[in-house]
Protein backbone atom coordinates (compact mmCIF):
# COMPACT_ATOMS: atom_id res chain seq x y z
CA UNK A 1 0.00 0.00 0.00
CA UNK A 2 1.37 3.77 -1.11
CA UNK A 3 1.45 6.36 1.12
CA UNK A 4 0.07 9.56 -0.27
CA UNK A 5 3.12 12.06 -0.21
CA UNK A 6 2.15 15.60 0.86
CA UNK A 7 2.33 18.63 -1.68
CA UNK A 8 4.98 21.28 -0.81
CA UNK A 9 3.28 24.81 -0.54
CA UNK A 10 3.73 26.96 -3.64
CA UNK A 11 5.96 29.67 -2.21
CA UNK A 12 4.22 32.84 -1.95
CA UNK A 13 5.14 34.96 -5.33
CA UNK A 14 4.02 31.91 -7.30
CA UNK A 15 0.37 31.70 -5.66
CA UNK A 16 -0.11 34.93 -6.31
CA UNK A 17 1.30 34.79 -9.85
CA UNK A 18 -1.62 31.98 -10.07
CA UNK A 19 -4.36 33.75 -8.45
CA UNK A 20 -3.91 36.84 -10.81
CA UNK A 21 -4.06 34.57 -13.69
CA UNK A 22 -7.11 32.67 -12.55
CA UNK A 23 -8.47 36.21 -12.72
CA UNK A 24 -7.62 37.42 -15.90
CA UNK A 25 -8.47 34.09 -17.20
CA UNK A 26 -12.02 34.78 -15.64
CA UNK A 27 -11.96 38.09 -16.99
CA UNK A 28 -11.55 36.92 -20.35
CA UNK A 29 -14.04 33.91 -20.31
CA UNK A 30 -16.63 37.25 -19.17
CA UNK A 31 -15.20 39.22 -22.03
CA UNK A 32 -15.86 36.50 -24.47
CA UNK A 33 -19.79 35.94 -22.83
CA UNK A 34 -20.99 39.07 -23.23
CA UNK A 35 -19.04 39.68 -26.64
CA UNK A 36 -21.24 36.34 -28.17
CA UNK A 37 -24.29 37.78 -26.47
CA UNK A 38 -24.12 41.49 -27.42
CA UNK A 39 -23.10 40.21 -31.17
CA UNK A 40 -26.46 38.36 -30.92
CA UNK A 41 -28.18 41.12 -29.84
CA UNK A 42 -26.53 43.43 -32.51
CA UNK A 43 -25.67 45.27 -29.34
CA UNK A 44 -23.40 48.29 -29.30
CA UNK A 45 -21.27 46.68 -26.67
CA UNK A 46 -20.02 44.50 -28.72
CA UNK A 47 -17.01 46.46 -29.33
CA UNK A 48 -15.92 47.36 -26.01
CA UNK A 49 -16.55 43.62 -25.38
CA UNK A 50 -14.29 42.35 -27.81
CA UNK A 51 -11.61 44.98 -26.81
CA UNK A 52 -11.83 43.45 -23.15
CA UNK A 53 -11.67 40.19 -24.17
CA UNK A 54 -8.54 41.14 -26.09
CA UNK A 55 -6.90 42.48 -23.35
CA UNK A 56 -7.85 39.73 -20.83
CA UNK A 57 -5.81 37.15 -23.97
CA UNK A 58 -2.66 39.42 -23.56
CA UNK A 59 -3.38 39.50 -19.78
CA UNK A 60 -3.57 36.28 -19.43
CA UNK A 61 -0.75 35.01 -21.23
CA UNK A 62 1.60 37.32 -19.71
CA UNK A 63 0.30 36.13 -16.25
CA UNK A 64 1.42 32.43 -17.42
CA UNK A 65 4.61 33.70 -18.15
CA UNK A 66 5.04 35.47 -15.04
CA UNK A 67 3.90 32.22 -13.11
CA UNK A 68 6.48 30.24 -15.84
CA UNK A 69 9.80 32.89 -14.38
CA UNK A 70 8.51 33.25 -10.20
CA UNK A 71 8.70 29.19 -10.15
CA UNK A 72 11.81 29.38 -11.90
CA UNK A 73 13.08 32.19 -9.67
CA UNK A 74 12.18 30.10 -6.38
CA UNK A 75 13.64 26.80 -7.46
CA UNK A 76 16.60 29.25 -8.06
CA UNK A 77 16.24 30.08 -4.35
CA UNK A 78 15.59 26.42 -2.73
CA UNK A 79 18.78 25.40 -4.34
CA UNK A 80 20.84 28.06 -2.70
CA UNK A 81 23.72 30.76 -3.76
CA UNK A 82 26.68 30.02 -6.09
CA UNK A 83 24.99 26.38 -6.92
CA UNK A 84 27.96 24.98 -8.86
CA UNK A 85 25.43 23.38 -10.97
CA UNK A 86 21.67 22.89 -11.84
CA UNK A 87 21.14 19.95 -10.22
CA UNK A 88 22.75 20.65 -6.95
CA UNK A 89 21.06 21.12 -4.14
CA UNK A 90 18.17 19.25 -5.59
CA UNK A 91 19.07 15.75 -3.01
CA UNK A 92 17.75 16.29 0.82
CA UNK A 93 20.92 17.66 2.55
CA UNK A 94 22.48 14.65 4.20
CA UNK A 95 25.40 14.74 7.10
CA UNK A 96 28.81 16.79 5.80
CA UNK A 97 31.38 14.52 5.17
CA UNK A 98 34.23 14.12 7.66
CA UNK A 99 38.13 15.66 7.10
CA UNK A 100 40.16 13.09 7.36
CA UNK A 101 43.29 14.41 9.62
CA UNK A 102 46.56 14.38 8.01
CA UNK A 103 48.42 11.56 7.78
CA UNK A 104 52.36 12.44 8.51
CA UNK A 105 54.63 11.29 5.48
CA UNK A 106 57.45 8.96 5.91
CA UNK A 107 60.07 8.71 3.73
CA UNK A 108 60.68 5.24 2.05
CA UNK A 109 64.02 3.44 1.44
CA UNK A 110 64.62 3.59 -2.59
CA UNK A 111 65.80 -0.52 -3.22
CA UNK A 112 68.93 -0.16 -5.15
Amino acid sequence: MSVARRRRRLPDEVRTAAVRAVLCLAFTLVGLLVATLASYADSWLLTPALMAMGLGVFGSMWCLLEILISRQIAAQRARGPHAASPMAGSRAAGPAPQARPPQPRTRQASAR
